[in-house]
């Protein structure tokens, strides 16, 4: 006899069935959730370039002593003129530079292909008083940007910008940095300084899928080392 209740060949069937369907829809939740965190990862991230938001006018304010490379023979300075082409030997880059404004919400404008560099036209021109700001994508849209590798520059390697003058500003590098996000030195990059400085900008650290964007900057400090005709 029976008690009315399921026979135990039937309950573990039920069973079998129910952990099958559980399992089956564990496994399609951790698909959709890998297949989403793999699509956030080669989204091109919003902050690709590594310019923080807010970038403020640098071409104001009044110049400060900087010791970044300030044992390294300075250069006169030079007039200004936009700069056309940056060059870089220790990393094989070679490449044009467009101007770069402001968006709407205050941020810097960043290229939009993987191998242009960018001038922020808020700071002087590349061997004028001041702190030269350019940025550059680390990658863009899945392919390296010409900025992938600017973590590996190191003290003495040059830099060289050609101007719209026909001149060529060669920096040499003083140092190179990488600061969290949040913690951005503004007035160290941006700020007014008594020589004619260089900065380049990148995106550096881990990518963080939650976010959208690397967690880090990668600043590059160099000087005005020479000055003279392209």
């Amino acid at each position: 006899m029976t008690d009315g209740g399921t026979s135990p060949t039937t309950g573990g069937r039920r069973t079998r069935f129910a952990l099958l369907a559980v399992t089956a829809v564990l496994a399609i939740i951790g698909a959709a959730f890998i297949t989403t965190a793999a699509l956030r990862h080669t989204t091109e991230p919003p902050e690709a370039a590594g310019v923080p938001t807010a970038a403020p006018d640098t071409t104001t304010g009044t110049p400060r002593p900087d010791t970044t490379g300030s044992d390294l023979t300075t250069g006169p300075l030079m007039a200004t003129s936009p700069p056309t082409r940056i060059s870089i030997p220790a990393l094989h880059v070679e490449v044009p530079v467009i101007g770069l404004g402001q968006q709407s919400d205050g941020s810097m404008q960043v290229p939009t292909d993987a191998k242009t560099v960018g001038w922020y036209t808020k700071a002087p021109t590349p061997g004028a008083l001041g702190p030269a700001v350019l940025a550059g994508h680390v990658d863009y849209k899945k392919q390296p940007g010409t900025f992938a590798h600017l973590a590996d520059l190191t003290r003495g390697d040059t830099i060289t910008i050609a101007r719209k003058d026909g001149t060529i500003a060669v920096f040499t590098v003083a140092k190179t940095e990488r600061y969290a996000k949040d913690r951005f030195p503004s007035d160290a990059v941006y700020g007014p300084i008594n020589h004619a400085g260089l900065r380049l900008i990148t995106c550096g650290g881990e990518f963080d899928n939650n976010a959208g964007h690397y967690r880090d900057n990668i600043v590059v400090y160099a000087v005005l080392s020479q000055a003279g005709p392209n």
